[in-house]
């Protein structure tokens, strides 16, 4: 899922930013299974905590994490259990870094996952996953993540999208997606992975991760159908971001509800999140908050929805497939209740904590989490990583940016110096050297195809027109 993830944001961001989102996730990647080895873990699930809120750090760098049965399951041993759930956190993290896309600096980023993770992460994990945690005592229903995961990820990628600010305007201008298949290979490596991720929270081959995996397919295809219609109703096209939007709003809302409902019921889940995710990806206009990936709209929204969803259609007869469960949902109306409380709970933690992280690591020198206005424009590709996914640099200098290159270049140097021999740049060709040419040619010029060197010795040079010159630098 990691690889769909960055795959899928790259696709949506423009070109110049394209490469800095798939090194973002990438890098939250490894930023997390280290925050997860050293103390994540234990602070998610050791089996010693009771205050229903955090853990502890009795499982400190793994220790006392062998093979007796986890604190979540006695499916699974500890160890394999701990191993499973660094995956959900890496994936958690992934869809966060998506609120910096553009304009949000990497490292700075990296520093704000390992402190997130701690801060908010872990206790939504003990919330409901946790055999201490209050959810999880009360009688909750989230399968695989749709609070820590979901909503987590949603609405701190509001949040951390609140703090960064809003995107120059000439930068929303014309704003669309710069390579659509890129998009279409991260959604079907998502909906792939999502398989693993809510048929493996049965801890088992057993007939939980079943129903599980077919909720996950249902909700995800009528999900990207509706998605697709409505779309279609204003465009008259049948959009292909719109189909994959649809597809991973589906698998959203199915992440804490496959594990509890029959078929029937994700056909209503996948048509409802379909719709309203859909509609919600106009709030960020309301709220004025440039969520550019929509990670409010299609996971905090999916999630709420899938987690409401288990009060009316969660079935204590697939709940007890897996072989262990024995819970019994509530009656409807006192289920939706608690179900509304902590959907409330955990995004108002998720979003207040997010903001404060964010708020304090910008105020400290050196951890800006923007970039400059002039960097904006740049990107962050050539700006953060100095590579790119798809390198039309020159091109793009050359067309677009010329004016600001050449200010760049009349400032490093007043003018350009050649050869007293180049009274006209060489016209560049693809014909083989003559063998007068290679006669003539000194064993230190270098192989490109021009004779232009800048030497030191005055007798030897003239002036040349920097507007011309600078068309051949960046050829």
């Amino acid at each position: 899922m990691i690889p769909g993830l960055a795959f899928l944001y790259s696709g949506l961001s423009r070109r110049k930013s394209a490469l800095s989102l798939i090194w973002a996730v990438s890098a939250s990647n490894a930023v997390v299974i280290f925050q997860w080895f050293l103390w994540g873990y234990s602070l998610g699930f050791s089996p010693t905590a009771t205050n229903g809120f955090i853990g502890n750090l009795r499982n400190f760098g793994l220790m006392k994490v062998l093979g007796e049965p986890s604190p979540g399951t006695p499916l699974l041993p500890d160890i394999l259990y701990s191993f499973f759930q660094m995956e959900f956190a890496c994936v958690t993290a992934g869809i966060l870094v998506g609120g910096l896309a553009e304009r949000g600096r990497v490292m700075p980023a990296m520093v704000f996952i390992f402190i997130w993770m701690t801060v908010v992460y872990c206790p939504l994990v003990c919330w409901v996953w946790s055999a201490h945690g209050w959810a999880a005592k009360w009688g909750v229903l989230d399968f695989a993540g749709g609070g820590p995961v979901e909503i987590g990820s949603g609405m701190g990628g509001l949040a951390y999208s609140w703090v960064l600010g809003r995107r120059q305007k000439r930068e929303l201008i014309n704003f669309r997606p710069h390579n659509v298949s890129l998009v279409g290979l991260g959604t079907s490596l998502l909906w792939f992975g999502w398989i693993g991720f809510n048929g493996g929270s049965a801890f088992g081959a057993n007939l939980r991760a079943i129903f599980a995996v077919w909720n996950s397919m249902i909700a995800a295809a009528f999900g990207g159908i509706v998605w697709c219609l409505l779309d279609y109703r204003i465009n008259r096209r049948w959009s292909m971001v719109g189909l994959c939007s649809g597809t991973i709003a589906g698998l959203v809302a199915a992440t804490p509800s496959s594990g509890y409902l029959h078929p029937w019921a994700s056909v209503i889940v996948g048509v409802v999140t379909g719709s309203l995710c859909n509609f919600a990806t106009k709030l960020k206009f309301l709220f004025h908050v440039d969520d550019t990936l929509d990670l409010f709209a299609e996971h905090a929204i999916g999630g709420i929805i899938g987690l409401m969803f288990n009060s009316f259609f969660a079935s204590s007869t697939i709940m007890a497939m897996d072989g262990v469960t024995t819970a019994v949902p509530d009656e409807w109306v006192k289920q939706l209740y608690k179900q509304f409380t902590y959907v409330c709970a955990t995004s108002a933690y998720t979003f207040v904590f997010t903001a404060l992280i964010a708020k304090t690591l910008d105020a400290i020198p050196g951890l800006s989490l923007r970039c400059t206005n002039e960097e904006e424009i740049l990107g962050m590709d050539e700006v953060e990583i100095g590579e790119f996914a798809t390198d039309y640099i020159e091109i793009r200098r050359d067309v677009t940016d010329k004016p600001f290159f050449l200010e760049e270049l009349k400032k490093k140097r007043k003018s350009f110096v050649v050869t007293a021999e180049m009274h006209e740049l060489p016209k560049i060709s693809s014909k083989h050297p003559t063998a007068e040419q290679q006669a003539n040619h000194s064993p230190h010029q270098n192989d490109s195809k021009s004779d232009i060197s800048f030497q030191n010795d005055p007798n030897q040079i003239q002036e040349v027109d920097i507007e011309k010159l600078s068309h051949y630098v960046v050829a």
